[in-house]
């Protein structure tokens, strides 16, 4: 499988970070990141690691500004893409099929070869030009996956939180690394 990681300047890297670090350790899985400058920016503010450790999780990793980059062309074979985080900017050029950089060109020709897109918005609250994006970018075939949290696993750190959301991203691509507490019903 081979899956294109982008990671835009909204707040929660956590998410392109930890879906790196779980699809290193998937066999057969080849990723390929594509950063903003807001991304790298946030990685440094939000986190404890740089932007070349965010790099070095990924098999591949292409310059945002590199629209010749392979990933750009429908002729790349890919299983899909994942924008986690997804600004409200980049969720706007996916919608509008703005592709001025790699990371919304490469969501176009996912969109176009009719691959899945996911987009992991982290933006709240919402105005109503926001669910028209969100609204938009699903009529056009992208799957909107924002972070909600699933309050039935009883998490006890943000990290259950995270690879919560992270496992049910990757069950979209039918990827089970075992991050997911199923819900197994009520026992009465």
């Amino acid at each position: 499988m081979r899956l294109i990681i982008g990671m835009s300047g909204a707040s929660g890297v956590i998410y392109g970070i930890r879906l790196l670090e779980v699809l290193q350790a998937v066999d057969d899985v080849e990723t390929h990141l594509v950063m903003s400058d807001s991304a790298r920016m946030n990685i440094a503010i939000e986190t404890d690691t740089t932007a070349s450790d965010v790099k070095a999780l990924a098999d591949h990793v292409h310059s945002n500004k590199d629209i010749a980059a392979k990933i750009a062309s429908g002729s790349f074979q890919s299983d899909g893409m994942i924008i986690a985080p997804c600004s409200i900017k980049t969720l706007s050029a996916v919608a509008n099929s703005y592709a001025d950089s790699l990371m919304v060109r490469a969501a176009d020709v996912i969109l176009k070869e009719r691959k899945r897109l996911v987009l992991v918005p982290r933006e709240t609250p919402l105005h109503t030009g926001h669910c028209e994006l969100l609204y938009k970018a699903s009529q056009i075939g992208a799957i909107i996956a924002p972070p909600m949290p699933a309050h039935y696993i009883k998490p006890q750190s943000i990290d259950d939180l995270v690879d919560h959301h992270v496992g049910r991203i990757l069950d979209l691509f039918d990827l089970d690394p075992g991050l997911v507490q199923r819900w197994q019903g009520i026992n009465t």
